[in-house]
């Protein structure tokens, strides 16, 4: 069974940080590209950052310089470190595992940043 399970969020004050963390089950995790993912109320689920199985890292531009995506293949764990967080951060967040045609999420934590 795949589970892939986030934790970390919370409140925060505005310029603040959070490290999101996601742990995983049932992937054979090093083959997987990870990434993180944000729904704010009434909005999409829109994309933050990824990494690949190589470790190659990619962002949204309304994360990057901010935001910091990694990966620890021994604890199949992939990371969000977020700093200088901003009110429009507010989202739930959500772990994703991709490969070919496979594709999971996990259930989301909250991150709420007040100004």
């Amino acid at each position: 069974q795949v589970q892939l399970v986030e934790s970390g969020g919370g409140l925060v004050q505005a310029g603040g940080s959070l490290r999101l963390s996601c742990a995983t089950s049932g992937i054979s995790f090093s083959a997987y590209k990870m990434g993180w993912y944000r729904q704010a109320p009434g909005h999409q689920r829109v994309y933050v950052a990824a990494i690949s199985e190589r470790g190659h890292t990619d962002y949204a531009e309304a994360v990057k310089g901010r935001f910091t995506i990694s990966r620890d293949n021994a604890k199949k764990t992939v990371f969000l470190q977020m700093n200088t967080l901003q009110h429009e951060d507010t989202a739930t967040y959500f772990c994703n595992a991709h490969y070919y045609g496979s594709n999971y999420w996990g259930q989301g934590t909250q991150v709420t940043v007040s100004s």
